[in-house]
């Protein structure tokens, strides 16, 4: 599987589920990196799409984190 298929199929997942993948994506980062603006991106418009006020602020966080490099 290419990494373009497998984008695909994580684009067609529920919020969710998208947000379960970035995470582990972003666990096997490793601590104190900056996130790459698509990487911010992919995060923003998860945290605009979560009807979970709990995993909007998570997600926040991250991307705060992410941008800082913390």
């Amino acid at each position: 599987m290419t990494a373009g298929e497998i984008i695909r199929q994580i684009e067609q997942l529920p919020s969710i589920e998208k947000a379960e993948v970035l995470s582990a994506l972003l666990r096997s980062q490793t601590k104190d990196s900056k996130l790459s603006p698509a990487e911010l991106v992919a995060l923003a418009d998860q945290m605009i799409g979560t009807q979970d006020p709990a995993e909007a602020d998570r997600l926040e966080a991250r991307i705060l984190a992410g941008f800082y490099g913390k």
